[in-house]
């Protein structure tokens, strides 16, 4: 049976992935408006957005929101790259592997907690140790799931690549990578999580600006409301992130079969 179709299907088809938080939301504001909770622990959400109009009129939370994302960006873009490269010499060469697994996988178990002290004596209290989190929090997700994508291709693909001639490049390339890439976007997916957590931890030690800053300064006066405008401002960065991968996955891997009912 063919479903229906048309602006209101699509619209629902998208606006219902948002019904649990609004809803979730409405409770949490008839709470608050109830005066179950004080508004010291936690603000309603009207109250929440008041004060980020106002930080927005301010220009704060703009000039915050637009460091961390500064931040995060080249910490992707550099951690996005080196677990990619790390990936691709451990997943098509055993000789690869026995380089830099067993490093990765003990390096990846480090918390980021322990690295801040490590990373401010190294690189000082600017940009690079921020920057360098991110960095740490992003690689290893892309190196695991590209990792896990070229190891798991169908060998009866690569049998067949076999059959028909085609070199080792063309096969890397025709077979291979397009093989690992669903992994590979599931893993850029945890990576931009992570990365955000990282950005987290990074912007709360030895910060003058960005998101994680402006949360540490209102809990030195007690404001709380500005607390959660940061916590809602990651929050909503996360959705985003995870929200434009699911925009590359329906473009790159359009050939993949779902079955996945509406």
């Amino acid at each position: 049976m063919r479903k229906p179709q048309g602006p209101l299907y699509n619209f629902w088809q998208h606006a219902r992935r948002f019904a649990v938080p609004v809803i979730l939301i409405a409770l949490w504001q008839g709470v608050c408006s109830a005066g179950l909770i004080s508004p010291r622990v936690a603000p309603s959400p009207i109250g929440v957005m008041e004060t980020a109009s106002e930080l927005f009129m301010s220009g704060e939370l703009m000039s915050s929101l637009g460091t961390s994302l500064l931040r995060v960006a080249i910490g992707l873009a550099i951690g996005i790259s080196l677990g990619t490269v790390l990936a691709l010499i451990a997943g098509l060469w055993k000789s690869g592997e026995d380089a830099v697994d067993a490093t990765l996988q003990m390096l990846r178990t480090l918390p980021f907690l322990g690295l801040v002290p490590l990373f401010i004596l190294w690189f000082g209290i600017g940009e690079t140790p921020k920057i360098a989190l991110v960095v740490v929090g992003s690689v290893f997700p892309i190196y695991m799931a590209l990792f896990a994508g070229i190891r798991g291709v169908d060998k009866k693909l690569i049998e067949a690549a076999t059959t028909l001639g085609l070199t080792r490049w063309e096969m890397i390339v025709h077979i291979v990578l397009p093989g690992a890439l669903p992994s590979a976007l599931v893993g850029l997916r945890y990576a931009m999580g992570i990365a955000l957590l990282s950005l987290v931890v990074s912007e709360q030690v030895n910060a003058d600006s960005g998101i994680g800053y402006l949360i540490m300064s209102a809990r030195d006066v007690l404001r709380t409301d500005i607390i959660f405008v940061g916590l809602f401002v990651y929050a909503i960065l996360g959705l985003a992130a995870d929200q434009l991968v699911r925009i590359f996955e329906r473009s790159l891997l359009y050939w993949r079969p779902s079955f996945v009912k509406g």
